[in-house]
């Protein structure tokens, strides 16, 4: 249809080729000034009717498309995240928390926090402080029975520093064994989540379970883990060693930004904490008491947003980490341990 129009508009410009005859109204005067004034408007339409025979006809299909492609695209993200009443919608106000409804669109979360060390009968200890990004994208995976839903994509850095300045630590006194220690910082990729349909596998509708106020909603969510420590043995169920921890999220934003239906991403501050086992790299061995994570942060979407000072570290030390894995990497997930075995094995070899 565009094309056509593209064909009828230089139609029309060549059907006006000949020369242009003076044609004017009674009520204006024909003198020499008329006529001069009559003749360059005219040249100028001229030109510009030669302008449009000229125009590359790539460059004018594009010029007529656009406004058309931005509706098509607005109507999309409005029809996709308008509720909360559907599964659909609210898978969709889930993406637009995670990441975006645009394909690929990559977003970025940082976080800053602090760790410590707890034992039994002794005052905790501020171990060092945290910094970190999450970067990441999603993708649109259709199915014809649990609806069209998404993945996510995504690999992430925590940097432990400094207690005091907040640098970047290459090394740590373990104020537990007196020992220095070379300190391994997180690097893990990727960190995916599998794909998130309306229909859930059961059956049942995907749920979001905000907490509404207001204009205002929160998420709260922990995530037990309890898994075969990869630094482990094959006996771990008979011998222990199993790795044991606990997540815990906090998410809060506003509601018209979630449901805002021209926007593609909603901004949201996350809170997080971690109940942890020593990390290996402290070599803690079997010493008792365990860490926890206190950190806050936000969805900050383009990486600019992150701070600057932080920046200059993932470009030096992270570069890998500007960006997203691909929307088809289906590589198994990085932990923070798995990591640290395969960082072992290298100094091995």
């Amino acid at each position: 249809m565009l094309v056509s129009r593209s064909r009828r508009l230089i139609s029309q410009s060549a059907a006006m080729r000949p020369s242009i005859r003076p044609r004017l109204p009674n009520r204006i005067p024909v003198t020499e000034k008329s006529m001069r004034l009559f003749y360059t408007a005219a040249a100028a339409g001229r030109r510009r009717q030669f302008s449009l025979l000229r125009e590359d006809p790539m460059r004018s299909l594009i010029r007529n498309c656009a406004p058309v492609l931005a509706g098509l695209l607005l109507a999309g993200m409005a029809h996709a995240s308008a509720s909360l009443d559907t599964a659909e919608g609210r898978l969709a106000a889930y993406r637009k928390m995670q990441c975006s409804l645009i394909d690929g669109k990559e977003s970025f979360f940082w976080w800053t926090g602090t760790a410590y060390g707890h034992v039994a009968g002794q005052p905790d200890i501020r171990l060092f402080r945290v910094e970190g990004i999450n970067v990441r994208r999603c993708a649109s995976v259709p199915d014809d029975e649990r609806g069209d839903g998404f993945r996510l994509i995504s690999r992430e850095i925590l940097v432990y520093q400094d207690v005091e300045t907040g640098e970047m630590l290459h090394t740590w006194e373990n104020p537990y064994t007196g020992e220095t220690v070379d300190v391994l910082h997180v690097a893990n990729d990727p960190v995916n989540q599998p794909a998130q349909h309306p229909l859930r596998r059961d059956g049942s509708e995907y749920p979001l379970p905000l907490t509404t106020q207001g204009n205002d909603w929160w998420w709260s969510a922990a995530v037990p883990l309890f898994y075969p420590n990869p630094l482990g043995g094959d006996y771990q169920k008979y011998v222990g060693g199993t790795y044991h921890a606990t997540e815990m999220f906090n998410f809060k934003g506003k509601l018209d930004d979630l449901l805002d239906a021209d926007s593609d991403s909603a901004t949201l501050f996350v809170g997080w904490v971690r109940l942890a086992q020593w990390l290996p790299w402290m070599e803690m061995g079997s010493r008792t008491g365990k860490m926890y994570f206190h950190a806050g942060g936000k969805k900050v979407g383009d990486y600019e947003n992150v701070p600057a000072d932080f920046r200059a570290v993932i470009e030096e030390h992270f570069p890998l980490y500007l960006h997203a894995p691909p929307m088809d990497d289906d590589r198994p997930n990085e932990t923070s341990w798995t990591y640290f075995r395969k960082v072992m094995e290298a100094r091995e070899d």
